[in-house]
């Protein structure tokens, strides 16, 4: 039997690359230390030299497995925020709110400063740069064990960061819109619609699913995550279908699912050995998305805008530190930790594009410089801030 040597390398070519970046990850953390985050972003932009996704068959599914990674990591992230504390210690909303605004505002400016960049571009550049990456900062706490205020404050504020960063982005959408066809309804539609609505679909399975597990032994097991998982996969399959944003939705249904006191154990987190392979999956294929073109030509602008935004980061952390309970120090490190930016970003842009936003691949291409850095050296950062901190619970030998 003839067999196509090129299908084949074509079929495997994936699983190949998942588990290159698996071992590279795991030898480079256990020797150095090096989050594995960033060796998954090393590996994945090695594959995008080498144009791996026309090396395999046309897989449309690619796109969709990315944001279930993505929604699974923002479902475990609001199911982490205790909207309680925000009114125990309204600071620290306050802080988010204000790094977030000053953010998009100094992008904007800094951006401003290159006559070549589109009004537009501007907008949604500054929009994209509110965000954290709430994937990378969340592996890097799971590798560490990671517990304590600076770890907290990290996890509200992504959060926070990243809800604006979605409200600010289809507001830009929603005003490019406007601006082409003058139709307010469409405007709205594109933008106040899909927020609201993603809220909503997020709220209801909030409300649905611990309902579903209340009185079951399955709410203190293993079963209560695999519900959890197949809601996730149910939210991100209907907000397509919708042209929702999967992103918001699973990010709010995890704020209320917490909200509803229905409670995974610490072994239940990331979703187990299957979010551990999405996660791989998620960081190398955005990573091979970037195009080295974009990068060398953006790399410049990147690292004005990476300073931009760590001082920015930084010194509302410093400037909160003491009224919101922490130490300079702690403040300091907080605003460090926010660093990464990638997956997030990278997955908004694509579902913008999707949905119409005509400027979507020349606002990636502007920011692709940015992104590589933020994400192979974000992690870093995110990683020795929470060990300056004194919150990291893994030890060197493990």
């Amino acid at each position: 039997m003839d067999i196509d040597l090129n299908f084949f390398i074509q079929s495997i070519a994936w699983p190949v690359v998942l588990l290159l970046a698996w071992g590279v990850g795991d030898t480079l953390y256990t020797r150095w230390q090096i989050p594995r985050v960033s060796s998954y972003v090393a590996v994945g932009v090695l594959v995008g030299t080498v144009n791996l996704p026309d090396l395999t068959p046309d897989i449309a599914g690619l796109p969709f497995v990315a944001n279930v990674a993505l929604s699974l990591v923002l479902f475990e992230l609001g199911y982490r925020i205790n909207l309680r504390w925000f009114r125990a210690n309204p600071w620290v909303l306050l802080a988010g709110v204000a790094e977030s605004l000053l953010t998009f505002a100094a992008v904007f400016w800094a951006t401003g400063l290159l006559d070549d960049i589109r009004l537009h571009v501007r907008l949604a550049v500054a929009a994209l740069a509110m965000a954290s990456s709430p994937a990378g900062i969340l592996r890097v706490v799971h590798e560490l064990r990671s517990a304590g205020q600076v770890t907290e404050r990290v996890m509200h504020l992504t959060a926070i960061n990243c809800l604006l960063s979605v409200l600010a982005l289809k507001l830009v959408m929603g005003s490019r819109t406007l601006r082409v066809s003058g139709d307010w309804m469409q405007a709205a539609f594109g933008s106040v619609h899909v927020l609201a609505t993603s809220v909503a679909v997020g709220m209801l399975l909030g409300f649905l699913v611990p309902k579903l597990l209340k009185g079951r032994s399955s709410a203190a097991s293993e079963g209560a995550t695999l519900v959890f998982a197949l809601s996730v996969l149910l939210l991100v399959t209907a907000a397509s279908g919708l042209k929702l944003s999967p992103l918001l939705a699973a990010l709010t249904f995890g704020i209320v699912a917490r909200e509803r006191r229905v409670h995974l154990t610490q072994t239940q987190r990331n979703f187990g050995s299957a979010g551990d392979l999405l996660s791989v999956f998620l960081f190398v294929y955005v990573a091979s998305l970037l195009e080295w073109k974009d990068v060398f030509a953006s790399f410049q602008l990147g690292l004005w805008l990476v300073g931009v935004r760590a001082a920015v980061f930084v010194v509302v952390n410093l400037a909160t530190a003491q009224v919101s309970g922490i130490t300079f120090k702690k403040g300091l490190m907080t605003g460090l930790a926010l660093s990464p930016m990638s997956a997030f970003v990278v997955l908004m842009v694509g579902q913008s594009g999707l949905v119409g936003f005509d400027l979507a691949e020349q606002t990636l291409s502007t920011i692709a410089g940015m992104v590589l850095m933020l994400e192979l050296l974000g992690p870093v950062v995110t990683q020795r801030a929470l060990m300056a901190a004194r919150e990291a619970h893994v030890s060197q030998e493990t």
